[in-house]
């Protein structure tokens, strides 16, 4: 989340509002006032507890830094305060505007670990969404597509894979552009229903766009439909196109709950390959079979272990 743009955009949007008559050119002399001294124009209790989330993400961030440093138990302490410390943060905010939902929400995903859980208090929190075109251009709708982000990701941790799918379309219906990503999350949860069609149509949604999500997801969905010439390819793809990606396959790491969704990070990089097997983490353990198999490809093997050698990473 960029949440310090997003304070910026919602500050310069609250003022306009207040001013009224604002030509495109004043609007943008407005927003570059904001951007010097944003705190100058927080006058609102919802912007007021949105700034406090501001400090809550970027607080939060900071301290994941390290993480790669840090043994099992000593990340799990690690991320047990920072979720404590996430969740107190919220609070604060909520005693300046209770209905924060970007406050909501980040407590929610902080303190609930059991995604069944966390999966009913997000479809709960889910109010209706009503916007002229894209409803991510309006700045003020974000938090409510963030919780049927966050929804959706949580479908894919308890396996309803259908209800992933569906809750996907509806949000490429309210934003077509899908900054959330909740086309990775179809992608995946496409090749675990074996369905090719609807896999090939987001694809094309998308103008085939290669992303670590969408070539893992292809070399399941040959893999599980039985196409193991095809599969071997779309894991070769998956392996050439993504930086790391065959050692983010097989050796997975402990990745934090998004706070509030995805880190933002270049395409295909070793970063989204450990973000995509993370995810892919509920099929990869029903579909036991395919993690031995890909283990198994001489070609992957090798692509994993020298870029464990190159990076120095263990093996």
């Amino acid at each position: 989340m960029k949440a310090r743009e997003e304070l910026i955009a919602r500050l310069a949007e609250t003022r306009r509002a207040e001013l009224g008559g604002m030509s495109d050119a004043a609007f943008e002399e407005l927003k570059l006032a904001v951007r010097e001294s944003p705190e100058s124009f927080v006058d609102t209790p919802a912007n007021q507890a949105f700034l406090l989330i501001c400090n809550a993400i970027d607080r939060f961030e900071k301290d994941c830094e390290d993480n790669d440093l840090l043994d099992d138990d000593e990340y799990y302490r690690a991320r047990t305060k920072r979720h404590a410390r996430m969740a107190s943060d919220c609070d604060q905010a909520l005693e300046i505007d209770p209905g924060c939902t970007d406050a909501l929400l980040l407590k929610m995903l902080a303190l609930k670990d059991n995604p069944e859980v966390l999966l009913g208090a997000l479809l709960d929190m889910e109010e209706p969404v009503e916007a002229e075109g894209d409803a991510w251009d309006n700045v003020l709708l974000r938090p409510q597509l963030r919780i049927r982000a966050a929804a959706i990701r949580a479908c894919m941790d308890t396996a309803r894979y259908r209800m992933a799918v569906e809750k996907s379309l509806e949000m490429f219906a309210l934003a077509p552009s899908d900054v959330l990503g909740c086309r990775h999350s179809a992608a995946l949860a496409y090749a675990r229903l074996e369905d090719e069609a609807g896999f090939e149509e987001l694809d094309a949604r998308f103008n085939h766009a290669s992303s670590a999500w969408s070539l893992l997801a292809r070399a399941i969905l040959n893999f599980k439909l039985g196409r193991m010439g095809a599969a071997r390819r779309s894991l070769a793809g998956y392996s050439t196109l993504v930086e790391g990606g065959a050692y983010a396959l097989l050796r997975p790491v402990l990745i934090d709950t998004y706070m509030p969704d995805r880190p933002a990070v270049a395409p295909c990089c070793f970063q989204e390959a450990m973000f995509a097997v993370h995810e892919a983490d509920p099929i990869v353990v029903d579909v036991p079979d395919f993690a031995r198999w890909a283990e198994d490809q001489p070609a992957i093997r090798a692509a994993a272990q020298a870029y464990a050698d190159k990076y120095g990473y263990d093996w």
